[in-house]
């Protein structure tokens, strides 16, 4: 890439120029800090790790007070999965987290048994901002106030380190980040975050609604650790310098990486799908239909009904209003007493019933086809499409193939 300059003996020195100029920017605050008794501040951002919970990565604020009292990281990402009502709490949407202060050595060394690597960004904070951030924190890590509703999108460690660093800097981060984008959006980054982790990535892909397919701004995407770092080097101070003005590694990363996009699944749906359609067509020529149908509809029903509760029930707001409900329909669970009466009698009075209530499951899962391509409040569910839409209509049509005796 060149310089509009257009040689390369100009970019090079634009980059040296830069770098000095920062050097000598660290240096001026860095005296006007120990001049005024105000702490360093920097931005730690850690690796993901290989526990799902740590699939994300982690941010933490170091803050610097400078000796002989040892750097102190501020962490917003500590729960126990033992606290009382853990479990229950977490089905509602109600997770409690904790913000906690650990000595800088004590944290680091956590991440680094588990070979995660860290990167440090020292801020360019004016050293009264500075001292606001600091005091913040200390008071935000008080018992009273450490626990804090948790939120993987929109309250989680990165977005409450990214609050207390806007908070410090009087809102300018928010409005540098809040009106650009790179079109991403919140099911794009959680799923290559989880890609390496096979029931998390399908877990997440068929749990999110369309809360979770529209395009995110820097700002709303820094809940990902990772983006909050990367977006800070373009951030500017209010006198134009740069935010961030040095960076260096801390631990070294020995763990998985985040993928750079969700893997491809389209075709493997759909293959799958047409798999499991052949299954149930062959299926329903003999006498063990009854089962394939009991444990299509069981599985279907029950995912359906745990969506529904989901949607009704909790606060997980990316999960509601989910269209896979018309791909796994929680009425499919009604289809279930007729299933039983034809695996023990062989043919029943309600296969009418059944084939009816088949041939409507269907149709509702064709629905589905089509509001996925509406562009209002948009999902991306094309995948679950591919793999469950065609089961759906070949238990509905060799329903109807077993009226007819064909």
């Amino acid at each position: 890439m060149r310089s509009e300059g257009g040689g390369a003996g100009t970019g090079s020195a634009a980059v040296v120029s830069r770098r000095l100029r920062a050097a000598v920017l660290l240096a001026c605050l860095l005296l006007a800090a120990q001049a005024l008794g105000a702490p360093r501040i920097g931005l730690v951002t850690m690796e993901p790790g290989e526990a799902y919970w740590a699939r994300f990565g982690h941010n933490a604020l170091l803050v610097d007070s400078g000796d002989p009292q040892e750097p102190v990281f501020y962490n917003f990402g500590y729960f126990d999965f033992d606290q009382p009502g853990f479990l229950l709490r977490f089905l509602r949407g109600e997770m409690r987290y904790l913000a906690v202060a650990l000595p800088m050595s004590s944290d680091l060394g956590n991440y680094a048994a588990e070979g995660r690597g860290a990167r440090l960004q020292w801020l360019a904070l004016e050293p009264e901002q500075a001292q606001r951030l600091a005091d913040a924190l200390a008071e935000q890590v008080r018992p009273e106030n450490a626990e804090y509703r948790y939120d993987y999108f929109v309250s989680n460690c990165s977005t409450k380190v990214r609050d207390a660093l806007d908070a410090a800097l009087g809102g300018e981060l928010q409005r540098q980040l809040d009106g650009r984008s790179e079109g991403a959006t919140y099911r794009f980054e959680a799923l290559r975050h989880g890609a390496g982790v096979p029931w998390l990535l399908a877990g997440m892909h068929f749990g999110l609604g369309p809360y979770a397919d529209r395009p995110l701004s820097l700002w709303e995407q820094s809940f990902i650790p990772a983006r909050l770092a990367q977006a800070l080097r373009d951030v500017r101070r209010a006198d134009g310098a740069p935010l961030v003005i040095a960076e260096r590694e801390l631990l070294p990363h020995r763990g998985p990486d985040a993928a750079d996009a969700p893997p491809p699944m389209l075709l493997w749906a759909l293959a799958a799908g047409l798999l499991l359609a052949g299954l149930l067509t062959v299926a329903l020529r003999s006498r063990p239909a009854a089962w394939f149908l009991l444990l299509f509809w069981s599985i279907s029903g029950a995912v359906g009904l745990g969506m529904l509760a989901l949607w009704f029930g909790t606060t997980h707001e990316s999960a509601w209003a989910n269209r896979n409900l018309l791909l796994a329909n929680p009425l499919s669970l009604l289809l279930l007493p007729a299933c039983i009466g034809l695996l023990r009698q062989g043919r029943h009075p309600r296969e009418s019933w059944l084939r009816f209530a088949a041939a409507a499951l269907a149709i509702v899962a064709v629905a589905g086809l089509v509001l996925a391509q509406v562009q209002v409040y948009p999902q991306q569910q094309l995948d679950w499409i591919a793999l469950l839409l065609p089961a759906q209509l070949a238990a509905a049509l060799s329903l109807q193939r077993r009226r007819s005796g064909a």
